[in-house]
């Protein structure tokens, strides 16, 4: 991924102030709608490593397909919550900007400046 990427939901408030953010600091970013377009389980663990977290803290567990998929058990590998994640995109935590080989989760959206070459 050249330049910033963010991994957006129009729908979700957070993820319009982190792109909001973006703008404001004159940054025009590959928005990728992650819903429509979901990472392939590759790109899922490239941005888990920027991120520095595990797939289990990337997802959303408020979500029905969190239910539905038992993900609760802690039994459950990291392949498989990726996979998992691959297949329901909306278990993704939102937003997540990458920049280079730094990411940031959306949350607070401020959070994302720390990534930013300025």
């Amino acid at each position: 991924m050249m330049g910033i990427t963010i991994f957006h939901n129009p729908r979700c408030s957070k993820s319009r102030q982190t792109l909001s953010i973006l703008e404001e600091q004159g940054i025009s970013p590959v928005v990728v709608l992650y819903l429509e377009t979901p990472p392939d389980a590759d790109q899922l663990r490239a941005i888990l490593g920027k991120l520095g977290i595990n797939a289990r803290d990337l997802l959303r567990k408020g979500e029905q397909e969190f239910k539905d998929n038992n993900l609760k058990d802690p039994s459950l590998t990291e392949e498989q919550l990726i996979n998992v994640m691959c297949e329901f995109p909306r278990l993704i935590e939102r937003p997540i900007v990458v920049n280079g080989e730094k990411a940031r989760i959306g949350r607070p959206p401020e959070s994302v400046l720390e990534i930013l070459d300025r």
